[in-house]
């Protein structure tokens, strides 16, 4: 980890810059030597850090949303050339470059946050060894090292041995307390968020391998995290922690209020619109008219939600209008609409050959019962009749009353 981190030694002088004036800052409020002065300006480097990243973090977003739209085609791209691996990896990237979608950029607030970790831990060691680094003198690097978090200094690590943990005026108990306690947070809000994205973000009607493996990242990461947090110094678990925790609220944020369409949370977001819209009759808010008006504009392309919501605002008596706005309608006449275009919305029935093409019987090859019988032999007609006879005529001794009856003689006793 050490020979990592100093590959990124060259931004090592920002990061202890940016940690420098936020601890002016803390210090001057809770003392200069405390924990909280520089615990808070490592979650204050994270935020900086979280907010530059943002325009990654969209289009991450948009990039996701554009892989899951891309699976089924993918995945039928790997069962046409699965015996040729080259052109299965040129039609690949012909599908990326006409839909304008990059498989690496859902990885980009990751890779462009690595430098600044590299760089803090690289920072942290040389705090815990004394030694100067960047724009840290001597003054600033003694009074890091005598920083504690909770009876924890921000330069220790679980697996450090107790010599070293007394040098830095500490207990191993405390330390391991403390990075144990942060280690289990961070792997619980890696979980959360990757279960969060995968149970509420994700268009359910398509079934795809694509949610397998997030599904199976979902349990992946927290291990990984975990493993590697034994060797983390508190305050890089400190800045992990904080940008999980950043993470997980900013994607609350999104599913809540720009869902991915087909999922859970789109279904919630559109209930909610929907009781909105009742209660004031309109449609409040800039944002909310942009929804309405592609719902609209989608028309027959609607998935299961939208088309929902459609039919709920008609039986409110609303009508959805092209600009995003909704118009107020007699029930009735509203239903009788969203009736009718629920019904153009489904799929028109296929010709017989088509059918027959698509389940791969040859025309001609499946009959009727009806056709079946016309072509049997008319000499085994009787054959059958005579048999239905002499079933009744079985039936007849045996006492069983079957059919219509010859009325009896009047002579007859019986």
């Amino acid at each position: 980890m050490d020979t990592i981190a100093s590959l990124f030694a060259f931004i090592t002088t920002p990061v202890s810059w940016i940690i420098v004036q936020f601890h002016k800052l803390y210090g001057a409020i809770f003392g200069p030597d405390t924990g909280w002065a520089w615990g808070l300006s490592i979650v204050s480097l994270v935020v900086v850090i979280r907010i530059c990243l943002i325009p990654l973090f969209v289009k991450q977003i948009k990039s996701t949303r554009g892989m899951q739209a891309l699976q089924p085609k993918m995945k039928a791209i790997q069962e046409r050339y699965k015996n040729d691996k080259q052109r299965q990896s040129e039609e690949m990237m012909k599908l990326y470059k006409e839909t304008g979608t990059n498989p690496l950029s859902s990885c980009l607030p990751i890779l462009a946050q690595s430098p600044f970790f590299f760089a803090l831990y690289h920072v942290l060691s040389e705090i815990a060894s004394g030694d100067k680094i960047g724009v840290l003198n001597d003054s600033l690097v003694k009074s890091a090292r005598e920083a504690h978090i909770f009876g924890a200094p921000i330069a220790a690590k679980f697996m450090d041995d107790p010599d070293k943990v007394t040098a830095l005026n500490a207990s191993l108990t405390d330390v391991r307390i403390v990075t144990a306690v942060m280690i289990i947070m961070m792997s619980l809000s890696q979980f959360f968020t990757q279960r969060q994205l995968m149970q509420k973000n994700v268009d359910l009607t398509v079934k795809t391998p694509y949610m397998q493996q997030q599904k199976m990242l979902m349990y992946i990461f927290p291990v990984i995290f975990a493993v590697m947090g034994i060797n983390f110094p508190v305050g890089v678990l400190v800045y992990w922690l904080t940008t999980n925790v950043w993470t997980m609220g900013q994607q609350m944020y999104v599913i809540n209020q720009n869902p991915t369409p087909g999922s859970k949370a789109q279904d919630q977001y559109l209930q909610r619109l929907l009781k909105s819209v009742t209660s004031h009759g309109e449609v409040r808010g800039r944002r909310r008219r942009s929804v309405v008006q592609a719902i609209v504009a989608k028309g027959p392309d609607r998935n299961e939600n939208e088309r929902r919501f459609i039919g709920a605002l008609a039986k409110a008596g609303f009508s959805a209008q092209a600009d995003g706005s909704v118009a107020k309608v007699d029930p009735a006449v509203a239903e009788a609409q969203s009736a009718a275009a629920a019904r153009r919305q489904q799929p028109k029935r296929q010709p017989k050959a088509k059918r027959q093409a698509a389940t791969g019987t040859p025309q001609g090859a499946a009959k009727t019962s009806l056709e079946k019988k016309a072509d049997e032999p008319q000499d085994a007609k009787p054959k059958q009749e005579g048999g239905a006879a002499g079933g009744s005529a079985r039936q007849a001794k045996s006492g069983q009353r079957k059919g219509q009856q010859r009325p009896k003689h009047p002579s007859s006793k019986k």
